[in-house]
């Protein structure tokens, strides 16, 4: 919020100027308020693997994150010059492979990925698009330094959380929408709906049918499934709601079977078919895969775009970018090593307690090791991982990360956050003007996930 000088940063300054002329007690009663209305809307998490396996509230604080018009004009640029990189890379892999045979990527990352289908090669799917939803996480380090810490093609969540915290907001501080000339964020599940139907397979024939598979209410992220299919006016189902029918996928209505033509899905590609890919799964549909490579049906996001996830791919991200758009990329990469690589081995096994070392499939802040905060004993039992898989981790340097305040008892303090910024992918793409900021609330913490103790804030994009 403020800037070196103490001073507020220009976008925050009508923000300030309202907070400072607050009663402390109004803001702390209004801070409970939000915790209930959470509560009341069901708005929760749950966290595989924990001891108190319970859904939980995630924690949201009132003040909102601002970025200036500007400052999001660079991001939106850099955002769809990637975005497109990656429908691009999945295009290519799936097909004539160019940048395996430019030397750009080794095979060998590729084609022994377990993220990598087999299945989708020589398939394209409708209108060509493969990521219909991306979350790109993204950090920054300076007044204009921003960097890309990884993307989410598979099936990248959160988003539920971003529209109930404006929703929120509005309903909390409404003056401060008067003061503050904020972009919205509300139409999302319109302009997903409107998306999701414009890439509706050739044989479609009158108005497209949208539906939402989910995994189930047992999933730790049903709550959003739920929400995004309520919001956008489309069912919510499950693979067991589901059959192949005369070469369609059908829902079961009270009318009978009826066709869908676009599958929002939120089920891992393991799980989609039993036919085709885990045979133990009762989650998907058997034979959807038939019916989406004869093109009777369209799946978002396609299967196969979570190798786009993977860390080691990222690692190549620069690369990926300039190869596809003849343009260096507009927004970097964090700095990576890739344990495959033996000298980068050497070096992280060398340097282990300054750098954070993830899993290259891994996400939600789970298999990592933050080298500055871990212990000796943690860092020596992380090496032994390392040397018996170095192929199944990178490294990054622990970057100096930007801090936002937060309401704490004795005021506000700062915390390190991320963002992440929603992109729709049709025959355009459309970035949503904000996103989901996460942040640590542990002080010092660079852990935003909220799996371990992250928080949420509303994130605010000025108009000019």
């Amino acid at each position: 919020m403020m800037n070196a000088a103490s001073n507020p940063r220009q976008p925050y300054e009508h923000y300030h100027e309202w907070y400072e002329g607050q009663d402390r007690a109004r803001l702390i009663a209004k801070s409970k308020e939000a915790e209930n209305l959470f509560r009341k809307t069901g708005i929760t998490f749950a966290v595989y693997g924990h001891e108190d396996s319970s859904e939980k509230l995630i924690p949201f604080d009132i003040i909102p994150r601002i970025i200036s018009g500007r400052e999001w004009r660079k991001l939106a640029q850099g955002i769809e010059q990637r975005v497109i990189a990656l429908n691009a890379f999945l295009d290519d892999i799936y097909h004539k492979q160019e940048i395996i045979k430019a030397g750009r990527i080794p095979r060998e990352l590729i084609e022994r990925n377990e993220a990598f289908l087999p299945q989708m090669i020589g398939f394209k799917p409708p209108g060509g698009v493969y990521t219909h939803i991306v979350g790109t996480d993204i950090v920054r380090t300076g007044e204009d330094q921003f960097y890309v810490l990884e993307d989410n093609a598979r099936t990248p969540s959160g988003v539920s959380y971003m529209l109930e915290n404006r929703e929120t907001m509005m309903q909390m501080f409404p003056e401060l929408f008067h003061i503050n000339k904020v972009r919205p964020v509300e139409d999302y599940p319109k302009l997903l709906r409107q998306s999701l139907a414009s890439l509706a397979p050739p044989g479609c024939s009158g108005k497209p049918r949208v539906a939402v598979l989910t995994p189930g209410i047992f999933n730790s992220a049903y709550y959003e499934h739920a929400f995004l299919a309520d919001m956008m006016g489309v069912e919510l189902v499950e693979g067991s709601d589901l059959r192949v029918v005369d070469g369609k996928v059908k829902m079961r209505t009270t009318r009978g079977y009826e066709a869908i033509d676009v599958l929002y899905r939120r089920v891992d590609d393991d799980f989609l078919d039993p036919l085709t890919f885990r045979p133990d799964s009762a989650l998907g549909i058997p034979g959807i895969m038939d019916v989406y490579r004869a093109g009777n049906i369209t799946i978002a996001n396609a299967p196969g775009t979570g190798i786009s996830d993977d860390k080691a791919i990222y690692s190549y991200m620069p690369e990926i970018v300039e190869f596809y758009t003849g343009r260096k990329a507009m927004l970097e990469n964090v700095p990576t090593w890739r344990c495959s690589e033996e000298d980068s081995l050497k070096y992280v096994l060398e340097h282990l307690s300054e750098l954070v070392v993830k899993e290259v499939h891994g996400s939600g802040g789970y298999g990592m090791l933050v080298g500055p905060t871990a212990s000796k004993k943690e860092c020596a039992a992380f090496a032994e991982k390392l040397k018996a898989r170095p192929s199944n981790y990178i490294a990054q340097p622990t970057l100096s990360l930007s801090t936002v305040p937060i309401m704490v008892n004795k005021g506000i303090a700062p915390r390190h956050v991320d963002l992440r910024p929603y992109v729709l992918v049709s025959d355009k793409v459309q970035i949503i003007p904000g996103g989901l900021t996460r942040v640590a609330l542990k002080e010092g913490s660079l852990v935003v996930n909220s799996s371990q103790g992250g928080g949420t804030k509303d994130t605010w994009v000025l108009e000019d």
